[in-house]
């Protein structure tokens, strides 16, 4: 199977639909047949589990046509985009222990999950 992104003019992803490899033996072919079975008025880019186009396509993820990639919304404003990857780093590493941990917005800090 491959897998394609539905993406509306803001590129936002709204669906991820998956075209039989058949019929999608090109990202072109598989955009093609998108088109004629949904009507013309989305973008359709084509997703990869595999690292192509950084991430794999998500509902409400955004595909960013300079760096041909798929990138998750922002979790936090203090968190920054890694360019290599196009995934989002906090500002404080995530601890390196067997504890669990949330984020702090207000600290830009992990806070230790108690029960």
């Amino acid at each position: 199977m491959a897998f394609f992104a539905k993406i509306d003019e803001n590129n936002i992803v709204k669906q991820v639909h998956s075209v039989a490899d058949e019929v999608a033996i090109t990202e072109e072919a598989g955009i093609t047949f998108l088109k004629e079975t949904f009507g013309s008025k989305f973008n359709w880019k084509q997703t990869f589990i595999d690292g192509t186009r950084k991430n794999y396509a998500s509902i409400d993820c955004t595909y960013d046509t300079s760096r041909d990639a798929f990138i998750e919304p922002k979790p936090y404003p203090s968190w920054t985009l890694v360019e290599d990857t196009c995934q989002w780093t906090a500002p404080t590493a995530y601890p390196d222990d067997d504890k669990e941990y949330t984020w702090n917005e207000s600290t830009t800090t992990w806070d230790e999950v108690t029960e």
